[in-house]
């Protein structure tokens, strides 16, 4: 009997785990970090079950997210936060998703100073902007999503005569731009986002990464084709109402609110369907009118809120004209229907019109 040899014993090294996926997220854009904020009620999934990787088929995932990274700041702390991110410059952490929340301003604009920066450049001291460091990691990540209608268009910051010459990531970085993956520019937009259509958005791209699903389909403003395919008005339980021509004049009506200032009939959102917080609320459900935040526009052709949309006179008045006569017709039709077959009594002979087979 021969005995082998003590490397032959020797049990073999374990596979070396798959590398997690880096997320990156940089709320220091022009914004108010409503965001971030709305992020922490999404449910379908939590940021949670994102963070800890605990969803089914889902590859390991490190989030880099100031919010829920409590135990450092951008220069001091357990460790040094700002660190990951000269990582990815480095290339160090490959994979990784660059999230950016807020506007980017032209900072070409701005010689004497800078408007937004995130962290210290360790060798001049100085603040890095918010541009160079999109300028910096965008050709080096997996995929680039913007959040929220701030970094996606520009929103609220980008409005006409502001200082900053603020503008979205697509239009910073081209429309037409693709990561090193080829995967497009990604837009989530809301004021502020509706916290499951990012959640659910990061981790189709999270499974896109890890090959488990194709290329993520997107419309013609980068926004994810799925979540804002149809308008505000086809998933409002309010629609009805303005078929048959009847139009709030209060908030606390039921009816249609075009009158009121509603953009709902032209407006990409899936709000009124999806609730706003695990289903519950969004704004025609609880009385609130579309004010547009989910389009590039937004918000100076939406403006001014509160009244009535161009074009909403001629529609609503039609509407009205053709409503008046869906009733009546539908007042008939209620008096049939609204009432039991007439057979439906008690007596000696069966009228419902049976007939037997023999």
């Amino acid at each position: 009997m021969t005995t082998s040899s003590p490397a032959a014993q020797a049990p073999a090294p374990e596979p070396q785990e798959d590398k997690p996926i880096h997320i990156l997220w940089i709320n220091a854009g022009l914004s108010c970090d409503g965001d971030s904020v709305s992020l922490t009620a999404a449910t379908q999934p939590s940021i949670e079950e994102i963070a800890l990787s605990v969803l089914p088929g889902l590859p390991k995932i490190e989030v880099h997210w100031p919010l829920i990274d409590f135990e450092c700041g951008p220069v001091q702390g357990a460790d040094t936060f700002i660190e990951w991110f000269f990582k990815g410059e480095r290339g160090e952490i490959d994979p990784f998703v660059l999230v950016v929340e807020g506007s980017i301003p032209n900072e070409a604009i701005k010689p004497e100073g800078y408007w937004c920066g995130f962290g210290d450049d360790p060798e001049t001291g100085q603040p890095i902007t918010t541009s160079e460091w999109l300028d910096r990691l965008a050709p080096k990540a997996l995929a680039v999503v913007a959040i929220g209608t701030c970094a996606a268009y520009g929103g609220i910051h980008a409005m006409a005569g502001n200082p900053t010459g603020a503008m979205g990531v697509p239009d910073y970085l081209g429309w037409d731009w693709k990561s090193h993956a080829g995967i497009p520019l990604v837009c989530v937009p809301g004021c502020p986002i509706q916290p499951d259509n990012f959640a659910e958005t990061l981790v189709y791209l999270l499974h896109q990464a890890s090959g488990a699903a194709p290329m993520i389909p997107l419309d013609e403003q980068l926004r994810p084709a799925w979540l804002f395919g149809a308008t505000v008005h086809e998933g409002c339980d309010r629609a009805g109402y303005y078929e048959q021509g009847q139009f709030a004049d209060t908030y606390d009506s039921p009816k249609c609110l075009v009158k009121l200032g509603c953009w709902g009939p032209v407006v990409k959102c899936n709000v009124p369907k999806r609730g706003w917080m695990n289903g519950i609320g969004g704004c025609p459900n609880v009385g609130g009118i579309c004010i547009a935040c989910t389009m590039p526009g937004f918000p100076d052709k939406f403006m001014p809120f509160m009244d009535e949309p161009p074009g909403g006179k001629v529609s609503s008045a039609a509407s009205t004209v053709y409503g008046s006569v869906v009733r009546r017709l539908r007042a008939v039709t209620m008096h049939t229907v609204d009432a039991e077959p007439k057979w439906r009594t008690r007596g000696d002979t069966l009228t419902t019109g049976y007939r037997p087979p023999w």
